[in-house]
Parts: C-alpha cells; structure tokens; sequence
C-alpha cells in the first residue's frame, strides 16, 4: 500500500479556521520565550565502557540540562508541564548514523515552541547517551540498549523531581501544575516515554528475554540504581532530587516502543501515539528492534499494540472518542490500513483499527520520522566537526536520513508536526482536566442547537435549528476538503440528495454568527 498523506494532513487546516481559540488546544500566543541550559542533575555517561561524570570540568560529556520554553506575556502561574525528549538512537548526532539526535533539532525545537504557543511550559530535556550497537551478539546488544534507555528514564525522572522539588522549596520558580506533568517523546525518546510510565517492578526488567545466556540480569539494579533511579553504585549512578515524587500524568510518543507489553498494566498513565506503520526502527504492531543496521532486541511492541492494549485496560478512557478533525482524518488513516491488508515494517499484518494512534501513512518504506527537517549544509559543516566527525560522515549521516524521507522538507516537516500537536492536545486537555476539555460535538455544539436526520443517512438529510436561521453548512471529508456548501437561510433546510461518496463528513454549520461542528455518516 503506498498513499502519501502530506497533502492529508496540511488539509485538515481547512476545518479548524474560523474557531474560537481555545488556551492548551490552540495556538494562543505569537511568540515564546526560551532560557538555555538550566542544569537539572548529573550522572555518569558510558563512553567505550568507561563511566563519565556529565557535566564535569575537562570531560566531554555535557550536563543534565534543559531549555525552558514559556509563552511570552502568559500571566498564568499554574500551568501544565510538557517534558520534550529528543530522538537519536541513543547516540549523539551523526555518530547515531543520522542528521538528527539532539535537543537543538529543528522538530524538536518546533515542537515545544508548538506547545508554548499553546499556553503549557516546556522542558526540552537532554539525557544521558551512549550504547555500542555493533556488539557481536544479540544479547550483548540488547543488554546496551536496555541500560541506555534505562539512564534515560532514570534522567527523565530526576527532571520531573527537580520541578516538583523547585515546587515545594523553591517558590515554583517555573509557575507549573504539578498535578499536570506530560511527557513527549520523539523516537527513542518515545520509548523513554512509554518505560517511564509502565516499568515499576523488578520482575518486569528480569523476564527472560531480558536475562543473558547464563540467565544474569543484563540490567542490575544493585549496579545501576533503581528505575527512579536510586541506589546502585556510587561510581554508576548518582541519585538527583531524592525524596520528591516523579509522578506523571500522561504519554505522547510519537515513534516510541515499549519492552514488553506485559509492562502496561490497568492505572497506568494515559497514552496517545503517531507512528507510521513503516517505522524501521520501532515496529508499528509487535517485533524485533534494529538500530544502526543490526537487530538488537526482540518483542518490542510500537504505538498500535501498546495503545491498543492502554484502550483495552480503560486507561485511555478519559480520551476517547473525539471527533476533532484530525481524529477523524487519523480513524482515516487507520481504517485504510486494514481495508489494504496492508502490515508494518515487520511483517506483521494490521487488521484492526486503534483509537489514540494516528499512523503516518508516507509510502516511504522505513520512514518513523516524517516530522524531521535538517539543513544539509550546517550539518556537513557545522554539527559534524563540532561532534569530533567529519564533512564525509556528516555527508553520510545526511544520505543516511534520505533513505527513510526522501522528500525531506521544511513544509513536511511543520505539517506533520502541526498534525502531531494538533491530535495531542485535546488529549492532553481531557486527560488532564484542563478547562475547554471534552473535546467532543456535545460541547462544541453546545451554544448552537442544530439537529440533523437521519444520522447515518443515505445522503437525504433535514436540519433543523432552534437557534435562529441556518447561514450556511458546509461538509468537508477526512482530508479536509470543502467537498458541498449550502447556504440555506432558513431554520429548516432539507437536502434530498447529499451526492457525496459514502464516509465520514464533519460538517460546520453557521446559525446567527455562530459554529457548530456535526460528524455526519454517509451510507
């Protein structure tokens, strides 16, 4: 199956003009402001085996830091807490092989700028990296994988308690929620994600997948620390902000992938996802996980078994069934997947239809990533030499990311990160209880009364308003399209015939100056 959905998604634009802004779903600030490198915590880094403090005078390793993003002018002192974590592989840029992996990239940076503008507080977090993928077992492999991601969540989990220790100490210098902290990973950062909010047993982190072949652990505790990150070796691992709570309140993974999915247990945060059905990397359903052309680990469940499973469990309960534009276009997506028996990178064939997932339907055979966007130049150039490499490796990294986004652009790039914050959001909203939540046509219907029958119809339909005269309705398909407009001028219109193709139509309808928004089913 091949559909390019770029065009898709940058329609869906069509359908949200003309709304009143709403703070946390809608871009209701201009600009933002950034403060860089506020340092969070320290740890050790795993350079070539050996344990490197972060942060340190004469040490390559920089400090656990972020960069704060804020709307600029917000004079509200008790806002959301997003906490942005970048992709890479867990390597540094283009030694990971790739042209993007730090917290500086250009989606990266688009991102939390997209969820400023929007009224939350972000955190774009750097955490440890640093693993070896070219081991020459599977085992050995997957044992460096695992304790890079597992430094991760350690680090991810300092940073939730360095806020929630400013919070309760310090006066909430960064005027945040603490009862509304949401993590957002890109990538591997998805991964973190996902690990943070479902691993809080020993038992899950010594099945037996995760044990080597004399049946040893490949992560000990006793060495390493917990997965709060307490504890373990004091030469391995140093604890940050004990003693104050790491809760959050809910996952965004964009490309992410979780263990196990014996991890993800009832009570679990909630979780919403992007991921395209192609990802090489983390597999769309359940398989293997390759990274830097090897296979490193097996049974990795991506966005569609991992939401799936979070739907199933009543988790998501407080974020179904929206009927947003871009819900709509992702049921879309989601619905032409099974309908062209079509399966993910793996083989795997995707037969079911996921609310929460928006699955990226690119037609670029690998593609996990269509969000990127990278100057080729700065990055021969530039980021190459300031990492230790060369123009030709920086060359290579950049070919490297082509294979996988051929038609890499500045406009892909803002349209599916655009779609991406645009489906979150709401989620975030109902999740966590923010005002304007219940994202669904009670609510946006809620000042105009407009009654539509039948629903579903077979294209012979009657409105009828009790709230003065209908101006105008208009039907817009899943792709955003203005496909029929009527301008009836009447508290009563009847549309004998539709002739639209059978689908799912969300219609906006205009009485006295105001909107309303139907989803309509043609048969």
């Amino acid at each position: 199956m091949k559909k390019n959905i770029t065009s898709f998604i940058l329609g869906i634009a069509v359908l949200t003009s003309g709304f009143s802004q709403t703070r946390y779903v809608d871009e209701v600030f201009g600009s933002v402001d950034v403060t860089t490198d506020v340092v969070y915590g320290q740890n050790f880094s795993v350079l070539a085996g050996t344990p490197i403090p972060t942060g340190m005078a004469g040490t390559p390793i920089p400090a656990l830091a972020f960069d704060l993003y804020e709307p600029t002018g917000d004079t509200e002192t008790s806002r959301p807490l997003i906490i942005h974590l970048h992709t890479g592989t867990f390597a540094p840029i283009v030694h990971n092989g790739n042209p993007t992996g730090m917290r500086q990239d250009f989606a990266t940076d688009a991102f939390c700028k997209g969820y400023a503008k929007r009224g939350y507080v972000v955190a774009n977090l750097e955490y440890r990296l640093g693993w070896n993928p070219n081991l020459p077992t599977e085992p050995e492999r997957a044992a460096e994988l695992m304790k890079a991601v597992y430094r991760a969540i350690q680090d991810t989990k300092a940073a939730v308690r360095f806020f929630i220790k400013d919070f309760e100490t310090n006066g909430n210098t960064y005027g945040i929620d603490t009862s509304r902290i949401i993590l957002s990973g890109q990538g591997s950062g998805g991964w973190v994600a996902l690990g943070y909010a479902t691993v809080d047993k020993l038992a899950e982190i010594q099945l037996p997948k995760f044990l080597d072949g004399s049946g040893v652990p490949l992560i000990d505790t006793a060495v390493l620390g917990d997965w709060n990150g307490v504890g373990g070796s004091a030469t391995l691992n140093m604890p940050n902000s004990p003693g104050y709570s790491n809760d959050v309140h809910m996952v965004c993974s964009m490309g992410g992938g979780l263990g196990d999915l014996s991890w993800l247990e009832a009570g679990d945060v909630p979780m919403a996802a992007v991921h395209g059905p192609l990802d090489a990397v983390a597999i769309y359903t359940t398989g293997n996980v390759s990274a830097g052309g090897v296979n490193v680990t097996t049974d990795i469940s991506g966005a569609h078994d991992v939401v799936k499973k979070a739907n199933m469990l009543g988790n998501n309960d407080a974020i179904l069934d929206h009927y947003d534009p871009y819900t709509v276009a992702a049921k879309t997506a989601s619905n032409a997947l099974v309908a062209a028996n079509a399966t993910d990178w793996g083989g795997t064939a995707i037969t079911e239809t996921v609310n929460n997932v928006f699955p990226y339907i690119t037609g670029n055979p690998g593609e996990g990533s269509p969000w990127d966007y990278w100057d080729s130049t700065f990055l021969v150039t530039q980021v190459a030499p300031a990492v230790g490499l060369t123009a030709a490796e920086g060359q290579a990294a950049h070919a490297s990311g082509l294979m996988t986004n051929p038609n890499m652009s500045y406009g892909k790039a803002l349209a599916y990160i655009d779609s991406t914050l645009n489906y979150f959001c709401p989620r975030i909203v109902n999740a966590t209880m923010l005002p304007g939540n219940t994202m669904d046509l009670t609510d946006i219907n809620s000042s105009v009364k407009v009654s539509v029958f039948p629903n579903p119809s077979n294209g012979n339909l009657v409105f009828s308003s009790n709230s003065g005269n209908i101006e105008s309705i208009k039907f817009h398909n899943a792709v955003g399209q203005l496909t029929k407009a009527f301008n009836p001028n009447a508290t009563v219109f009847n549309i004998e015939d539709v002739s639209l193709p059978t689908g799912i139509y969300l219609v906006e309808i205009i009485c006295e100056g105001k909107s309303s928004v139907q989803k309509i089913i043609i048969e």
